[in-house]
């Protein structure tokens, strides 16, 4: 076949192909039958399928093997789909991982995507929509840059408040002590976190990140410190906590506020000790991590409304960094988006070379309330559509557009709408928007960003139809 990655990808989804190359997937269930009869059938459609019947033996085969793709049911005699999530990642950061389970529950569904998991499937499953959904991770595992260099990811801003912050992060990654980074969502904390790993004496040693917010109530003890067999109802296994899989390592816990008062208490307990205890175990494990958290609200406010134990801040609080929300850093924007630009550009192998006057204007005068990580997704939608060498506003979001015009407008004796339009185009162009934003947000998984949307995949792939939405 000729053509983009992306032609590839459209290509395989919208037709029963197989790419010519073999892809190689591990599928990973206890029912024994259900495993060997999905392995059969991936065989017959062109992969070469491995099996395997327990946590254990799944482990040890992603340790002995290179796999395209893993397919895990959730729960398994002796490991759970995370621990498979995790050690799989640990190896290739880029290998998709699709989780099955019985059980419907939305709550680990959205863990195990925020973990990093390719998408989480309720059995009984359909074959035909696995098999789409299969071809539709090794294209994206092809299409993924994968993230062995922090260096070549890391953006090096301009702004005087930017070399403060790189200034900070050279000061203190030496030092073997815990960072409070504060700033807005999407601000980049955790990019400043992993510099401080990768520029210290612990970065050949794990960097784990985890959203406390995600972590369920009722198992962040077992989650952050880990469990024995028999601990509770549901732990037939020993399991190691994150703290343990973070040993000679950093540590990160992203809206560190979230943890309940009793969490926190435990928490400070393993800072201060330098051991912990499994839960439902009589002995303490000792631990070498760093730590470092993060909070989009002041921590001291967060201390003051009750949210923060006082002692836990000021155990946490030997090295503050604040990192300024994107408006206030005019000079890091353009930055941040010629090196988005770049890489969207060699990712969708387009000859996008920059921007209109009016795209650099907008771009320095719009406040981002979604700091970093909303100029990313604009920038790399806006790559995805244009059919010029140069980006111009017609790229951009319309709520951009509208947040300028009115912005434009408030100081006009004349007032008037920033659009001349009626009210079925409106919520014909929202709809569209509100789909591209989707697809972008999710690194174009389709399975992904229907569920975002709160709509099947058929009903995607008729909407991305109807609006010509392209992905080349």
């Amino acid at each position: 076949m000729r053509g983009s990655i992306f032609n590839r990808y459209l290509y395989y989804l919208n037709t029963d192909l197989i790419p010519t190359q073999m892809h190689r997937i591990l599928t990973i269930d206890d029912d024994t039958y259900t495993c060997k009869l999905l392995t059969n059938y991936l065989n017959k459609h062109g992969y070469h399928a491995d099996s395997a019947f327990n946590g254990i033996e799944a482990l040890k085969k992603i340790d002995q093997n290179t796999y395209d793709v893993i397919i895990s049911d959730y729960r398994l005699p002796d490991r759970d789909g995370f621990d498979i999530l995790h050690h799989a990642k640990k190896k290739d950061p880029g290998i998709p991982v699709i989780i099955m389970t019985a059980y419907k529950d939305l709550a680990t569904a959205v863990r195990l995507i925020k973990s990093g998991a390719f998408d989480y499937l309720t059995k009984p499953r359909i074959h035909e929509e696995l098999l789409d959904l299969i071809k539709e991770a090794t294209v994206q595992k092809e299409v993924n840059t994968p993230h062995v260099n922090f260096q070549q990811d890391f953006i090096h801003g301009k702004s005087k408040k930017f070399k403060e912050i790189l200034e900070h992060v050279r000061i203190v990654s030496p030092v073997n002590m815990s960072v409070i980074i504060e700033g807005e969502t999407g601000s980049g904390k955790e990019f400043i976190a992993r510099a401080i790993h990768y520029t210290s004496k612990r970065k050949d040693g794990p960097f784990i990140a985890v959203d406390c917010g995600a972590l369920p109530k009722g198992i962040v003890n077992s989650e952050l410190f880990g469990h024995v067999k028999g601990a509770f109802t549901g732990a037939t296994y020993d399991k190691k906590g994150l703290f343990e899989q973070a040993n000679r390592g950093t540590l990160f816990l992203d809206e560190i506020g979230n943890l309940e008062a009793e969490d926190q208490m435990k928490l400070l307990r393993v800072l201060q000790e330098k051991r912990l205890t499994r839960v439902g175990d009589t002995k303490s494990v000792k631990v070498d991590v760093r730590l470092i958290v993060a909070t989009n609200i002041d921590m001291l406010i967060e201390m003051e409304n009750g949210k923060i134990r006082e002692d836990l801040y000021h155990r946490l609080n030997e090295f503050k960094i604040t990192v300024p929300p994107l408006r206030f850093r005019g000079e890091d924007v353009l930055v941040y988006a010629d090196a988005f630009l770049n890489r969207a550009a060699a990712r969708f192998e387009k000859q996008v070379q920059g921007y209109d006057q009016a795209v650099r204007d907008m771009l320095l005068e719009y406040s981002w309330p979604g700091n970093i990580r909303e100029l990313k997704n604009v920038i790399t939608r806006a790559v995805l559509l244009t059919e010029t060498p140069q980006i111009t506003l017609n790229e951009f979001p319309d709520e951009i557009k509208a947040s300028q015009a009115i912005q434009k407008n408030m100081n006009s004796p004349a007032g008037g709408s920033p659009y001349d339009t009626n009210l079925k185009d409106a919520a014909s162009s929202a709809e569209k928007e509100a789909i591209i934003q989707a697809l972008v947000n999710t690194n174009y998984n389709k399975s992904q960003a229907a569920r975002y949307l709160k709509i099947d995949r058929k009903t995607l792939y008729n909407k991305i139809k109807q609006y010509n939405i392209s992905l080349q």
